[in-house]
């Protein structure tokens, strides 16, 4: 019996470490989200991730050999995130555009908006970023087009319009959460703005008959 009992504890330890290991990482991981948002990409550097974490910086390279790594694990992270919320989003509102709207303009309220459009814009001009994040990103386009074509079957037929409609509602939506960020718009405009792209989205749906079109389509 009390060898039946070592060997269930053998079995059960290595779980019980794999899920410390992964509740560590994720605690590093929001830490990078919260300093990216504080200091800025160029300031933010390894110790003082360790440090928001609570850890030490041994701690820390255990579970990420370099900042890369740390980097490379918060972009996947903040990626995951956005899909997970489109998805809420698409099957709590089937059909109601509204709602889709309004719910991912509360998702650009998070932080992890304002930490992703840090490293965007740090990539810009730093290559070893850019070599993490444009592959990541390319692949995050993908799997957005891929997901947005399994919730929207109606719109699978029209594949141009449902592109349309996706790079439209992300690029007004980002645009206009970067231009309140930064001061660069008056804030009483963002609700004519929604309603806007509430309505464009609307028409861009396939069988509306609004004569817009595409240049796949003429």
């Amino acid at each position: 019996m009390a060898t039946q009992a070592k060997q269930g504890n053998a079995k059960t330890e290595p779980g019980r470490q794999s899920l410390k290991s992964a509740a560590t990482r994720a605690r590093l991981i929001d830490a990078t989200i919260r300093c990216l948002v504080q200091h800025g990409y160029a300031n933010t550097v390894t110790p003082m991730v360790a440090a928001e974490a609570g850890l030490s910086r041994g701690a820390m390279l255990h579970h990420f050999a370099s900042g890369d790594a740390l980097i490379r694990a918060t972009i996947v992270e903040l990626h995951e995130r956005r899909l997970k919320a489109f998805r809420r989003a698409s099957q709590a509102h089937v059909g109601d555009v509204r709602a889709m709207v309004r719910d991912y303009w509360q998702q650009l309220q998070k932080p992890g908006f304002i930490a992703f459009q840090e490293l965007a814009m740090a990539a810009r001009t730093d290559a070893a970023l850019a070599e993490i994040l444009l592959p990541l990103q390319a692949e995050l386009t993908q799997k957005f087009q891929a997901l947005a074509g399994q919730l929207y079957p109606d719109w699978v037929q029209e594949p141009e319009r449902l592109r349309l409609a996706m790079a439209l509602s992300q690029i007004l939506m980002e645009g206009i959460q970067i231009a309140s960020l930064t001061g660069a718009m008056d804030k009483s405009l963002i609700e004519p703005l929604l309603d806007f792209l509430e309505m464009s989205v609307i028409a861009l749906r396939p069988g509306q008959g609004t004569g817009m079109t595409t240049k796949a389509e003429q």
